[in-house]
């Protein structure tokens, strides 16, 4: 490259490492949560920018660290993982939650559907388990009656035979 190339690029990394310094102290004077990307978003640069100028990344990681003490919120990677493990138990249950009620709601109107279109049982199961009962009982009365009766019309028959032969044994 050019000394004039090299010159430009290096003033325009000048230009970025006092952005950066800039925004820095004007998230440190505003009392505003230090990050990497925070400053990066304020001083109109990527963040890779940063992990380039490894001066930078430890000033900003200092900032981070200290502000995070004079808080008495800082936030430490322990309890971040606490919270990331509890989010994913929670979510966990709240997925078997869903997948229980998901599957009570289809069985409900899997029955439902059944139901109204005319092929499920009745819902009075009860009622019509007593009224067979009931029929069963009628049904063995008249089955004894029948079997009564049919004994008298032998009885009769019998007699109406005996009858004919002592007329026509008189004639």
């Amino acid at each position: 490259m050019t000394s004039s190339l090299q010159d430009g690029r290096q003033a325009a990394t000048s230009r970025r490492r006092e952005r950066a310094r800039t925004a820095l102290r004007e998230v440190l004077a505003a009392g505003e949560p230090v990050s990497i990307s925070g400053i990066a978003r304020r001083a109109g640069l990527d963040r890779s920018f940063f992990y380039r100028h490894s001066d930078l990344l430890q000033e900003i990681q200092a900032a981070e660290t200290q502000t995070q003490a004079v808080d008495g919120h800082g936030v430490t990677s322990a309890s971040l993982q606490a919270d990331l493990a509890n989010a994913n138990d929670r979510n966990s249950r709240l997925t078997a939650r869903i997948r229980q009620l998901e599957e009570a709601l289809s069985r409900a109107l899997g029955e439902r559907v059944w139901q109204e279109s005319g092929l499920g049982a009745p819902t009075d199961i009860h009622a019509l388990q007593e009224r067979i009962t009931q029929l069963e009982q009628h049904n063995a009365d008249l089955t004894a009656e029948l079997s009564e009766r049919e004994e008298d019309l032998v009885a009769a028959r019998a007699a109406n035979r005996q009858l004919m032969a002592t007329l026509n044994a008189s004639s």
